[in-house]
């Protein structure tokens, strides 16, 4: 059996020896959790044994008198690593099964489509208690402004490299209608106008080969760079309208022209 120290996780422990369980369960009342399979699979993982020994109350040598029965070799010689942890919100606390919704995005990715209306359709259905659970290799940062913004309460789980999974619990005070207005339809009409004002005050990036969630993380960091008075210019795969109420949030305008099926350009302004 592997050695374990104060900075061995909680999910190596168990994998080790199921009897862990118990075995830690025994050492505080604040660790019975563990014996819900959901709870067990958030928790475990991030927590090592000096910050389980925190929330318990008790100290790194309490596991260790537990465990060594169960055949584990301690290594007490090695000091706790101080680590920062994100704040746990307490509907992750609490959470049961019958509360999720699960949508697993990364098929919808790796076939080169950008998920993120699945998913506000998917939001959109949720109701009051229930959590939604998002599978994904990364964090949809575009999404979770736009769901908060709705009332819902999120936490990201990064479980592995590649692996994420990010949590959105709709509470009593979430807003039900939709999530995004229509853009406008006369996006262009004043295009070669506008054009005409910033063209030689232009900031030119091209999100087309980047993957989601990048382009709209590119474009709102090139904007956060923009000097007054310029404009920044987008080559995109397509119309972003998950972009477009951030930007009018932001004190941007914008003008939009389809060039073809794959091909849009965006201008993008200070009012």
């Amino acid at each position: 059996m592997n050695t374990i120290n104060a900075n061995t996780k909680i999910a190596a422990i168990i994998k080790q020896h199921p009897d862990a369980i118990e075995a830690i369960i025994s050492i505080s009342p604040r660790f019975e959790k563990l014996r819900n399979p959901l709870l067990r699979k958030l928790m475990a993982g991030r927590t090592s044994v000096a910050m389980a020994s925190k929330v318990g109350g008790c100290s790194v040598n309490d596991f260790f008198d537990k465990l060594r029965p169960l055949g584990f070799d301690i290594d007490s010689n090695i000091l706790p690593v101080v680590e920062e942890q994100a704040v746990v919100p307490d509907f992750i606390h609490s959470i049961r099964l019958e509360q999720l919704v699960e949508l697993d995005v990364r098929p919808v990715i790796a076939a080169g489509k950008d998920p993120l209306n699945l998913i506000l359709e998917k939001a959109k259905r949720i109701e009051v208690g229930q959590i939604l659970k998002i599978v994904n290799t990364f964090a949809p940062v575009p999404l979770i402004p736009l769901l908060e913004k709705k009332g819902f309460i999120s936490y990201i789980d990064k479980v592995e490299d590649h692996l994420v999974e990010t949590y959105f619990f709709k509470n009593a005070g979430a807003i039900g209608e939709d999530v995004l207005p229509e853009p406008k339809e006369d996006l262009n009409q004043d295009w070669d106008e506008v054009w005409e004002r910033y063209k030689d005050k232009l900031i030119t990036i091209d999100v087309r080969a980047l993957e989601m969630p990048q382009p709209m993380i590119t474009i709102l960091d090139s904007l956060g760079q923009l000097a007054n008075g310029d404009a920044l210019f987008v080559y995109h795969k397509r119309i972003p309208v998950h972009l477009l109420p951030e930007l009018s949030e932001r004190g941007f305008d914008y003008r939009i022209k389809e060039i073809n099926d794959g091909e849009v350009h965006l201008l993008i302004f200070k009012l």
